[in-house]
């Protein structure tokens, strides 16, 4: 099968479906990706760099900044596509990113070639994540912003031969004349890597400049994770809660895992960072709140198993693959009461819920936990069964591979992928060896 995979970044949520069809010597797989990074290789996979021809002007209107950079994306794509298909690459199917622009004019270069789309998130002014947090109220330019902001993913819903979603709380956010051709697949955690290891003792070595950190001769190890630091990931909340923790606690360690950046949402208008405004509003012990930064996954792996209780906070918005992680390697998570959380945790059974906007109630939880480890083993089994039920990698790549497919054969499903069954061949192009300048 001929397979055309675009993201901006490589390889994304793509990297096990692009590593698991670019193993069969049969398949022909390109990856389209605005990420020139080289040291970022699949084995049989081909990574084709696109180019916007620029950046969106400063004196766009900032409602239609985001379209603008879409299509600048899709553009550069689409030059992309053309060169492919001039070198005989007809994809069987294409599978992309909606919102970052590349798949907004594929269906003009290979107008027979299905179109998958991964959609992750739809913007909604109110009742989701933009107005959740009440001391942040929105402005009449949030709202119409918000509005436009969905355009190129209004297009891709349009356009797509089918689509899928991680999670149902993230599907039911898309228009529901479109959820019918919308699949709920999780994209899977890897449960033979991301597993309990108990007696684990964390020791860190030396990375980015980073000193070493022996913790090897604590008992008390609360972690967080988080791509950023930011209010999104309720990174305000977790710091507050440390003050309430690390009083009660004298011999607990928190151990900080995340850039000091803002991946979701606003950055402070002083251009301060939230770690240096929390800090300097909640004074902490930092002997003992160690911030290691973004790990690898082997040393990220580490803390995550040696962790006493892991706190996991969101607003109602994307929900973190390290959520499912951490509940994979057997972790206690005490987890923010929101749609994306419930979805998955149930409290007191494979996790425990905090009140979003409570630092004291996400203290006294940890502290429970930390009270009681016997008591709550019963939750860690619970959360490593869920990620193996639910959430486990060889489960849902067959999945997703026999999704794709089916539509490459023109089979869409009704709703979700097949749950049993052998992945079927897909019709058959003539098949010419390509390179590319």
């Amino acid at each position: 099968m001929r397979i055309l995979f675009l993201h901006p970044n490589f390889p994304a949520q793509f990297r096990h479906l692009a590593t698991a069809f670019g193993s069969d010597p049969k398949n022909q797989v390109v990856f389209a990706t605005k990420n020139e990074r080289p040291e970022w290789v699949i084995p049989g996979v081909q990574k084709v760099v696109y180019t916007p021809s620029r950046e969106p002007r400063a004196e766009t209107h900032h409602y239609v900044r985001t379209l603008e950079s879409a299509v600048l994306q899709g553009q550069a794509v689409y030059r992309v596509a053309e060169q492919l298909r001039s070198m005989g690459f007809v994809p069987d199917i294409i599978y992309g990113h909606s919102g970052w622009g590349p798949t907004l004019f594929m269906k003009e270069v290979f107008p027979d070639a299905p179109l998958m789309c991964y959609f992750e998130w739809f913007y909604h002014a109110r009742g989701a994540d933009a107005d959740f947090d009440p001391s942040d109220p929105l402005t009449a330019d949030d709202l119409c912003r918000i509005r436009v902001k969905n355009s190129p993913i209004l297009q891709d819903l349009y356009t797509c031969d089918w689509g899928v979603s991680p999670t149902q709380w993230q599907r039911s956010q898309f228009p529901p004349e479109f959820q019918s051709k919308i699949s709920v697949l999780h994209d899977g955690v890897d449960t033979n890597y991301f597993k309990p290891e108990p007696g684990a003792k964390l020791i860190l070595p030396s990375y980015e400049n980073r000193p070493p950190l022996d913790l090897s001769g604590v008992d008390e190890i609360v972690t967080y994770v988080a791509r950023g630091m930011e209010p999104y990931r309720g990174f305000p909340q977790f710091i507050e809660s440390l003050a309430y923790l690390l009083e009660r606690r004298p011999n607990c360690h928190v151990v900080v895992v995340g850039s000091e950046r803002v991946c979701y949402g606003k950055t402070l208008p002083d251009g301060k960072s939230y770690k240096q405004q929390m800090l300097e509003q909640v004074k902490l012990d930092l002997s003992r709140v160690h911030f290691v930064g973004s790990l690898p996954y082997g040393m990220y792996l580490k803390v995550i198993q040696a962790s006493s209780a892991h706190i996991y906070l969101t607003r109602p918005f994307v929900l973190s693959w390290s959520m499912i992680e951490s509940m994979s390697t057997g972790c206690l998570i005490v987890g923010s009461d929101t749609a994306p959380v419930r979805e998955v945790i149930q409290d007191g059974v494979n996790g425990l819920l905090v009140d979003f906007f409570s630092p004291k109630e996400i203290a006294n939880r940890v502290c429970e936990v930390l009270d009681h480890p016997t008591k709550m083993a019963h939750v860690r089994a619970k959360a490593r069964e869920t990620a193996l039920e639910r959430y486990d990698l060889q489960k849902l790549l067959p999945k997703h591979m026999q999704l794709m497919q089916d539509i490459a054969s023109g089979n869409p499903p009704t709703q979700t992928p097949k749950e049993n069954g052998k992945a079927t061949s897909s019709k058959k192009k003539s098949s010419k060896g390509f390179a590319l300048k």
